[in-house]
């Protein structure tokens, strides 16, 4: 393992932790949220699901782009 796939995956982990963390409080927030609108709350989880996907998505380019 060189330093670059290290680097690459200690910044994985930690960016999945802080998500993991996130995700415990999501439930919560949904159902706080989905007390206004259902299709809010529905519009919220969607966007926590996807945001993971984004975020990796545009790194991968950032780093492809050096």
């Amino acid at each position: 393992m060189d330093r670059e796939t290290r680097q690459t995956a200690l910044a994985t982990f930690l960016i999945l932790g802080v998500f993991g963390t996130f995700l415990y409080f999501v439930p919560t927030i949904m159902l706080a949220v989905g007390e206004i609108s259902p299709v809010l709350g529905a519009l919220v989880i969607g966007a926590v699901l996807v945001t993971p996907f984004l975020f990796f998505w545009l790194r991968s380019r950032f780093r492809n782009r050096n």
